[in-house]
């Protein structure tokens, strides 16, 4: 099955599934959810390189399990000798958080599951008790608390359609969340990039820590971190790009309502923040902390006269030019910001293109719109 699988990863997978198994005791639909699996780990899960009897769940698994670039993030700082996944499903990463720890659970309802689980681990060279069964099930047999527990809530409904709301997640966090500091000193609960950075501390109690992982500039998921045993009178907020250069980005949740940026036409050097630090919602907290101007009320850009540096994002020398002095067949990395002019309409007005190493930004300052071009 291998060699097929390895010979057919190009193939038009629609023709493979009307022919007949080429592996006794495995469906061709089987068959091509490994060749699926196998494209999408080679650049989500590159490590499975080296695990080639390593065997994929089905798509909607595979959707959404982390990275591994997000999984390895994760695991960095978290260690003990107890920990359960209470939602393991695919298991990347249960595999990365089992390297710092002892005992491992794995919780999971469904059956093929978890005895792809239990192939899995086997593969990878983990000893971990898979445990087949609802969490409360689970929950209701630990006596001493563990460690550690790591929950990725499901965010699609009955209907399969994206769920953000923490009481229709599955399973339900607001129900769950006491039982899982009673059971446990630290946990970890993963949720969609979507949810709301304020609404989840105003409606959970535990919550000690949030960072907004991004991988190079797409905010892939929102950590959380509850604990009863660790309160705080602030909420830390980091937001980090991985597989960038760019430093993290910490502040306390509570600033985001004190202080306020002070606005500029722009100066000799343009600061664009990335995509983690803007879902935070600090654009004020940004520019105080760095001492920036702030373009406009609603253009989350920011200038100065001299470099500064650390910023966690992109740092442009840039000059303001007109418009109409734009060549045509002229190259550009093109960004459009508080303006009504999208990318591809600014291309085809115009007549400028993608590519080259200079940025051209449209945008809006305190002064009006303007267009900058990077030096």
């Amino acid at each position: 099955m291998q060699q097929f699988i390895s010979d057919h990863l190009d193939s038009d997978l629609n023709k493979l599934l009307l022919q007949k198994s080429p592996v006794e005791g495995y469906s061709m639909p089987f068959i091509v959810e490994q060749i699926k699996g196998r494209k999408i780990s080679a650049r989500k899960y590159p490590f499975l390189r080296d695990y080639p009897q390593y065997l994929f769940p089905s798509s909607l698994s595979l959707e959404q399990s982390s990275s591994e670039a997000t999984a390895r993030y994760k695991a960095r700082n978290l260690f003990g000798e107890t920990f359960a996944d209470l939602t393991a499903g695919m298991g990347i990463d249960a595999y990365f958080l089992s390297l710092n720890f002892q005992r491992i659970f794995l919780v999971e309802q469904n059956a093929e599951l978890c005895a792809i689980l239990r192939h899995n681990f086997k593969v990878l060279e983990r000893e971990v008790e898979v445990v087949k069964g609802d969490l409360n099930s689970f929950l209701s047999t630990v006596k001493k608390p563990l460690d550690f527990i790591y929950l990725d809530p499901a965010r699609r409904d009955q209907n399969k359609r994206k769920v953000f709301l923490l009481e229709d997640l599955s399973p339900n966090l607001l129900l769950l969340e006491q039982q899982l500091v009673d059971k446990a000193h630290r946990i970890l609960v993963k949720l969609s990039p979507m949810i709301d950075l304020k609404y989840l501390v105003a409606t959970l109690h535990y919550v000690r820590s949030i960072e907004v992982v991004a991988v190079r500039n797409e905010v892939k998921e929102i950590l959380v971190h509850l604990s009863k045993e660790e309160e705080k009178e602030t909420v830390p907020v980091t937001a980090v790009n991985l597989e960038s250069t760019e430093p993290d980005f910490t502040f306390d949740l509570k600033d985001l309502s004190v202080g306020s940026a002070v606005y500029s036409p722009v100066r000799n050097y343009l600061y664009i923040p990335n995509n983690a630090v803007l879902k935070t919602g600090a654009f004020h907290g940004i520019a105080l902390k760095f001492g920036l101007y702030k373009l406009h009320p609603n253009t989350h850009l920011y200038t100065s006269d001299e470099p500064i540096e650390g910023f966690p994002g992109r740092r442009l020398q840039v000059e303001q030019v007109p418009a109409k002095t734009l060549k045509k067949g002229e190259r550009y990395q093109i960004i459009s910001r508080n303006h009504p002019l999208s990318p591809e309409q600014i291309k085809k007005k115009y007549k400028v293109g993608d590519g080259g190493h200079s940025y051209l930004i449209f945008t809006q300052d305190v002064s009006g719109k303007i267009v900058l071009k990077s030096l």
